[in-house]
């Protein structure tokens, strides 16, 4: 039997088509459709000055937004040789943190609801609120920050704002040992997710599988490792692996790698001075302050053609990966010297993983569809970008 699996089924993770061929309960070929949520954001992208791309990138992967805009930030640094002040750094890593935990709740919250544990999504979105309410503190938006910007950051951190962090850092772990309590153990979880949508370490790299799904099939590729930024070399965090590659695994990553989130949001915290530089020191890319806009005409000029034209980009290509929530988020840019770029590409984590489907759920149950699809944290924005 042929059986359609989305676009409109709920669980699916968006606009997902699964064309399923089923032998009784059994899962015999399946063909992945992707495409409905198209927004043709990449193309748009070369039709935009530098810094009006941020916004666009933070809609592909809508549930990791700071994760695109701090990959396409750090290519986009790398051709014009920034080297941004530590301070900036440092908050950035706070932030890309913050947006891992942020992403891993709404994992947790959806994949336990999907299996059929309800309280899971209750409890996930509560502490999933307050850091949308720290996006509201830091920028004035909830989902969509836009705050990491090329040079540095839009404005400097307001008052309060980190020890906000700190309170929500604090109750945190307290609250993931509640989740592990609900879940971890729970007979019933435990049929659904062990030894189901099992992938060897071999199959991940071979389609391109990086992050928590690999890592849970005894890989220890991390990208903050592997080739650090943002000075990650210098924090003090561990890179979580399983070994068995099944939903259950997978599970256990995740859960480990929002602990050690709150390990590195810690470290960040204790680095960053409360006031300080929040942007490079370059007229050509930071507007010059408004002090100094009310009163000279050479900063009234920069900050009209800042504003105006942008600022332009020496020629060439520069492709930087970061470890974003679903695995290696990397962003290709292409400059032609102009205030434009002339490509951007993302490396969609969430591409590979559906491309790679068939691995985790032919020979398996059809009720695992659902199990397998939310283990591997599908966002249908950096699928069709």
């Amino acid at each position: 039997m042929t059986v359609n699996m989305g676009p409109q089924h709920p669980s699916t993770h968006g606009v997902l088509r699964l064309v399923l061929e089923l032998d009784g309960e059994t899962v015999v070929s399946v063909s992945p459709t992707i495409g409905f949520l198209h927004t043709g954001i990449e193309k748009t992208a070369e039709q935009k000055k530098w810094q009006q791309v941020i916004p666009l990138v933070e809609r592909m992967d809508y549930l990791g937004p700071q994760s695109n805009s701090l990959a396409f930030c750090l290519s986009a640094e790398r051709l014009l040789g920034l080297e941004v002040p530590q301070r900036v750094k440092d908050i950035r890593v706070l932030i890309a943190e913050l947006q891992r935990l942020s992403s891993h709740l709404v994992w947790f919250g959806t994949h336990t609801m999907e299996i059929g544990a309800i309280t899971g999504m209750l409890y996930a979105f509560r502490e999933r609120e307050i850091l949308m309410n720290l996006n509201e503190h830091l920028a004035g938006f909830r989902f969509f920050p836009s705050y990491i910007r090329v040079g540095g950051l839009r404005e400097d951190i307001p008052r309060g704002w980190l020890e906000a962090v700190r309170a929500f850092l604090d109750r945190l772990p307290g609250k993931l040992d509640e989740y592990e309590t609900l879940i971890t153990k729970n007979p019933i979880w435990l049929d659904r997710t062990r030894g189901v949508g099992v992938i060897s370490l071999e199959d991940c790299y071979q389609w391109g599988l990086y992050g928590p799904i690999a890592r849970a099939a005894g890989g220890d590729y991390d990208v903050r490792r592997a080739f650090p930024y943002m000075g990650y070399e210098t924090y003090d965090f561990d890179v979580i692996g399983a070994s068995n590659g099944d939903v259950y695994d997978r599970y256990l990553v995740r859960m480990a790698e929002m602990r050690e989130s709150v390990k590195i949001c810690r470290q960040a915290l204790e680095r960053i001075p409360p006031i300080g530089e929040w942007a490079v020191n370059d007229r050509r890319i930071t507007p010059p302050p408004k002090d100094e806009v009310y009163t000279e005409m050479e900063a009234l000029i920069q900050h009209f053609l800042i504003y105006s034209q942008g600022f332009t980009v020496p020629a060439g290509d520069a492709y930087v990966p970061v470890e974003g929530p679903r695995g290696e988020h990397g962003c290709y840019v292409v400059s032609d010297g102009s205030n434009r770029p002339w490509r951007v590409h993302m490396r969609s984590p969430g591409l590979m993983a559906c491309q790679a489907l068939h691995k985790f759920i032919v020979g398996g149950m059809i009720a695992d569809v659902i199990a397998v699809i939310g283990s591997l944290d599908v966002v249908m924005g950096d699928v069709d970008r």
